[in-house]
């Protein structure tokens, strides 16, 4: 992860923790409903491995790995601030400055313990399940970009996936960070366009995207269908970001979106965020 990332100037590390930074401020705002009181419609968890694997979120360990967004909010590392050009209604841009908090940092640790990972995760994603029996089944978000170095995760990752609620099975999802120049593939519905057997495994690792999603995705402008599965390889910042956005958006059993932004513009969110997956 500490590689450069081809498209974005920056490593790997730096541009993933950029991007998971994004998607729980936009997680805090959605649960905020445009006012100050935060709404505990998820439950979130990150773990980093490598030399390890951990809980990295405030309020987070080992016992009690996922934590309220409510919480989230409430504790990030810093609050950095950040110039930012906006429109200034007249057809211009002016530059603002922005606080940004800042949850996770950068980290790289060489090694890629996919099957750990992937292990701790299962037993986290059967207790949530067990205790949140009526709930949006888990989303697990696994971020890499290397082959596992402890064995395969295929039949770990398959048994979580057969875990789940009365909404359904839990979905795992992987994205695959590649320094390499070769063209991205976004949301494959086939493993033959892939380019190698490590990206072919995360592939089949990976749940087809339920209808919600294949709806967000199509709306951000790619190109899915029905049997799209939620995997990404090769994809640069951008895509990462509106991939974990993606990973993270379902509608309620009703189809009723139950979530409004201030100006009462409409969002929808699941009703519960379990373990995102490896940010190493």
């Amino acid at each position: 992860m500490s590689e450069p990332w081809a498209q974005a100037g920056r490593s790997k590390a730096e541009e993933l923790a950029a991007a998971v930074n994004n998607v729980l401020g936009n997680a805090v705002l959605l649960c905020s409903r445009g006012g100050e009181e935060i709404y505990n419609y998820f439950e979130v968890g990150v773990f980093g491995y490598g030399n390890g694997v951990r809980p990295v979120l405030y309020g987070s360990d080992s016992e009690n790995p996922i934590v309220p967004v409510g919480v989230v909010a409430d504790n990030p590392l810093r609050v950095d601030t950040v110039t930012r050009r906006r429109p200034d209604g007249a057809g211009g841009l002016v530059s603002v400055q922005e606080h940004m908090p800042v949850w996770v940092d950068p980290s790289a640790n060489g090694a890629t313990p996919m099957v750990a990972a992937f292990t701790t995760i299962e037993a986290v994603v059967a207790s949530w399940c067990t205790a949140h029996p009526t709930s949006f089944p888990p989303i697990v978000i696994n971020v890499t970009d290397g082959a596992s170095t402890d064995g395969d995760p295929t039949d770990v990752g398959n048994r979580i996936r057969k875990l789940g609620t009365d909404d359904g099975a839990a979905l795992v999802f992987n994205l695959h960070l590649s320094g390499v120049s070769t063209l991205p593939v976004h949301f494959p519905s086939s493993a033959a366009v892939l380019p190698d057997a490590n990206a072919a495994m995360l592939y089949e690792l990976s749940s087809e995207l339920p209808p919600s999603m294949l709806d967000a995705a199509a709306g951000l402008g790619y190109s899915v269908q029905a049997g799209s599965r939620g995997f990404l390889y090769n994809a640069d910042a951008t895509a990462v970001i509106e991939f974990i956005d993606i990973g993270t958006r379902s509608v309620t059993p009703t189809g009723l979106a139950e979530l409004t932004s201030g100006d009462g513009r409409a969002l929808s969110a699941s009703r519960s965020l379990p373990p995102g997956g490896e940010y190493a």
